[in-house]
């Protein structure tokens, strides 16, 4: 997916990683009775804030990454039929590596 938003400052772009919920049972949770994702994958990042010198402090994140992030933390907006967070920096709590 071509993405043409770029964030400002440390903000970032996530796609949310939807999972599939299957109870023990075999039954399929619908999308309205699962809870919100917290795992999603970095699409676009901005230059990061500045610091009290003016110079730009470098964000951790980079695009490809698969983070975790605040239950509810950042705005979700509709792009091209997908859902998509602009969160803060500081929303996300850390980078999952080794997928």
């Amino acid at each position: 997916m071509a993405i043409n938003l770029k964030p400002l400052g440390s903000r970032v772009v996530v796609e949310p990683i939807e999972q599939e919920e299957v109870l023990p049972s075999g039954l399929v949770l619908p999308e309205t009775a699962k809870e919100k994702p917290q795992k999603g994958t970095v699409l676009s990042v901005g230059a990061g804030d500045r610091d009290d010198e003016g110079k730009r402090v470098p964000m951790d994140v980079k695009v490809g990454d698969v983070v975790l992030y605040a239950k509810y933390g950042g705005t979700e907006i509709k792009l091209e039929s997908k859902k998509l967070l602009i969160l803060r920096e500081s929303d996300i709590l850390a980078i999952v590596e080794g997928k």
